[in-house]
């Protein structure tokens, strides 16, 4: 016995024998091809046995294009973004008046035939013949569905849809074959369940669900009878029938399938009727997708996790695997940030910084030992319109950000010292530092090769008053460019290559750092979100983490959830243990006494560095605490702006530094995004002050004298601090000297360290 459908009727191989005497005729139909002639039926009917034949035996229903959900770590949901807006759901979720008013318009008889209705065939040609055109149509629900399968496996691609949707009779054939195989395979339930899930209604909803959330704002499931029957017209032509911009057309179709429902028994003629004179009754909810319409100010975030998508193996070995991946949605993916550090952040930033002001303002939050992005925002909003930009100020080129970052100034010279300590330098190395010199030359690169002061290039200090010698401690604490420029030449550039190489940092459009001495001061353009991390290493004791910012994902495939492998935060060792205690020591004076005190944290202990760069066209403020790392850059976006004389947030500058501006930003971000969270301490190490010495510990550093050297300069370093610079002599001693007069205590104080080129003079 042939096997029967679950649907009834003929079984496969008596649909198929019929379908060889009715291909023609139905494909014609549907194509709207004339056959005049015997002779042509004869030739088509051939043709499409043989096509018949060759199509692949088993059609693959396509995984649906769905909206994906992007959370918070806390489950809230940030956004949503789709390719089409459509959400699956069973046939028991769908309104039982929207399953009759679908079937009674498409397809009344559905129920009766099989993949093909013979009848509705016969009446269509018939119709079509009188007419002389193609009045009626006579695609089954089941034909339909194939034809969406077609359309949805095409995608985005013009090319594939032109091919998925032609009228042509070898189209139909396949079309009419895999409808067969429906039948038998899925039975009539499911196959109205797909159908339902998978057509179009118009105003950019796909499937039922989403057409009764943009239409009426509610779930498929609480249809009622004229709300069903709105939708089922809509199917028809959804350009012609939406009622968001006809709705006399839309009014006068839906009262058409009422009447249907009416005529084949679904409802009565009095409830046809009474449904007939009610309003539309529309509740529309606007398209809400891509990360434009994020929550929380998160819009930047959200598009980055979705470059993060689009640019990571993780998820398809090639970036059209991954595009298509994303395209057709259906994921949950819960990223990592956090709803307080995030509000945290925004809240700062629009009490700093207006979207209106001439400059913009950018902020990221990372956790030490992660890599977590636990916030990201600025003051211009994600968008297109005036004083709003798509561009992320956070992130690298690649990930949506600018072209090549922004010049950091005086936040870059914590790496210089990383790596100066690492390789052995004391955090009480001393160099002259005077205000202005010469960038020492030559200096030694990582090939072997040497960089060359060619065009005699100067570096001066913030002030004329900033002039050494300075121990590494003050010069960090001051910034004193100097300093760190000596430092640099002196140790060579490749420690400091080697180290921004394992802290990451890198320029914004993802190339190696450029290996000359004016890096020390911050001249090349990083990242908002290469800052944060780096400065998180320090905080997690030489340890860095990769950034990330998806926590899971997972994918509805049928009815099923299914986790994907996500990329995960990579830890290696940067620097020793010691080193970083040594830079956290470092910089939290900087936040205690030096620059950066504007952004000292009240209630806990934190350490950062300022930094400006040339013409104040960028500002920063980079600082941690134990569990929390920053970076937060005001600027020109197309750095042509020189923020002096400048109003930002209402706040009137006439130079802007690092710690008026980014730091009070950072501190306000940080003190929320901290608030009721274990406040930890950092592992200092001790670094003698330079003050400690002003009670006389001057060394006479000389030529031709003996204790003079050592009475003149203990008597100038210990009343100036600023290190004595009078020469002793060869036979300089090692005295204390008495005067036979009085001066103020400490000015003469110290031990004269005289001798062939001695180091004395230094601060007393």
């Amino acid at each position: 016995m042939p096997k029967k459908r679950s649907g009834g009727g003929l079984s496969t191989t008596q649909q198929a024998a019929k379908f060889l005497g009715v291909s023609v005729l139905a494909g014609a139909v549907m194509a709207g091809i004339a056959l005049p002639a015997a002779g042509a039926l004869g030739l088509a009917a051939k043709g499409s046995v043989q096509g018949f034949d060759d199509i692949p035996a088993n059609l693959k229903s396509p995984q649906l294009s769905q909206r994906t959900r992007i959370l918070d770590s806390k489950g809230n949901q940030i956004a949503q973004v789709y390719s089409r807006d459509r959400t699956v759901v069973d046939l028991k979720d769908i309104s039982p008046y929207m399953q009759k008013a679908i079937v009674a318009i498409e397809d009344s008889r559905y129920y009766q035939h099989g993949a093909i209705d013979l009848k509705g065939v016969l009446r269509a040609l018939n119709k079509n013949a009188v007419s002389g055109g193609v009045a009626q149509g006579a695609s089954t629900l089941t034909q339909q569905l194939v034809k969406n399968y077609f359309i949805e496996e095409a995608g985005d691609d013009p090319t594939k849809v032109a091919q998925a949707t032609q009228q042509t009779l070898g189209r139909k054939v396949k079309e009419l074959k895999y409808a067969i195989q429906l039948e038998e395979k899925l039975g009539k339930k499911k196959i109205l369940e797909n159908y339902l899930n998978i057509t179009f209604f118009g105003e950019q909803a796909y499937g039922i669900e989403a057409a009764s959330q943009r239409y009426f704002s509610q779930h498929a499931k609480n249809l009622n009878l004229q709300q069903s029957a709105l939708l089922a017209g809509i199917v028809q032509s959804p350009s012609r029938y939406d009622p968001v911009n006809d709705e006399a057309e839309a009014t006068k179709r839906r009262n058409v399938v009422l009447e249907r429902m009416a005529q084949l028994g679904d409802i009565s003629q009095a409830e046809a009727d009474k449904a007939k004179e009610a309003p539309l009754g529309l509740h529309v909810t606007q398209p809400k997708n891509g990360c434009i319409t994020a929550t929380k100010g998160a819009g930047f975030f959200c598009k980055y996790v979705e470059n993060v998508f689009l640019t990571d193996a993780t998820f398809g070995k090639t970036r059209e695997a991954r595009a298509k991946l994303w395209n057709q949605g259906g994921l949950t993916i819960r990223t990592t940030l956090d709803p307080q550090a995030q509000d945290s952040v925004q809240a700062s930033i629009k009490d700093h910084v207006y979207k209106a002001d001439s400059v913009a303002a950018a902020a990221t939050l990372v956790e030490p030992g992660t890599g977590k992005i636990l916030a990201m925002g600025q003051s211009k909003p994600y968008g297109y319109n005036k004083n709003e930009t798509e561009y992320n100020f956070s992130v690298d080129r690649d990930y949506g950000g600018s072209n090549y970052g922004f010049p950091t100034g005086s936040t870059f010279k914590p790496f210089v010292a990383a790596a100066a300590i690492e390789g052995g330098k004391p955090a009480t190395q001393e160099y002259s530092a005077p205000y202005k010199m010469n960038y020492p030359s030559p200096v030694q690169q990582c090939d072997g090769k040497q960089w060359v002061n060619t065009d005699n290039e100067q570096v001066e200090n913030e002030n004329e008053s900033e002039v050494g010698p300075y121990q590494m401690k003050k010069a960090m604490a001051k910034s004193i460019n100097t300093y760190f420029v000596q430092l640099i030449s002196d140790i060579g550039l490749c420690p400091v290559v080697k180290m921004t190489d394992a802290l990451h940092v890198h320029q914004g459009d993802g190339s190696k750092l450029p290996q000359t001495p004016s890096i020390a001061l911050g001249a090349i353009g990083l990242s908002p979100l290469t800052m944060a991390s780096a400065y998180a290493t320090f905080a997690d004791r030489g340890m860095y983490c990769t950034p990330v910012a998806i926590e899971s994902i997972t994918q509805k495939v049928g009815n099923e959830q299914k986790s994907l492998p996500v990329p995960k935060s990579t830890c290696s060792r940067a620097m020793s243990e010691k080193t970083a205690d040594t830079i956290n020591t470092l910089l939290r004076g900087v936040v205690d006494s030096g620059t950066g005190q504007e952004a000292g944290l009240d209630d806990r202990e934190s350490a950062g560095k300022t930094g400006t760069t040339d013409a104040r066209k960028n500002a920063w403020f980079v600082g941690y605490t134990p569990n929390l790392a920053g970076a937060v850059w005001v600027g020109s976006a197309k750095q042509n702006i020189e923020m002096t004389n400048i109003t930002i947030g209402g706040v009137f500058h006439s130079e802007v530094y690092g710690a008026d501006t980014p730091g009070p930003i950072w501190k306000d971000a940080m003190t929320g995004a901290l608030e009721g969270k274990q406040t930890e301490s950092f592992n200092l190490v001790d670094i003698p002050d330079e003050d400690d010495h002003d009670k006389g510990n001057g060394n006479g550093h000389g030529r031709n004298g003996d204790d003079t050297g050592g009475l003149i300069g203990g008597l100038i370093g210990g009343n100036t601090g600023d290190g004595g610079t009078t020469n002793g002599g060869n036979n300089g001693g090692n005295s204390t000297p008495n005067p036979t007069f009085s001066l103020p205590d400490g000015f003469i104080q110290g031990n004269g360290n005289g001798g062939n080129n001695g180091n004395g003079g230094v601060r007393g």
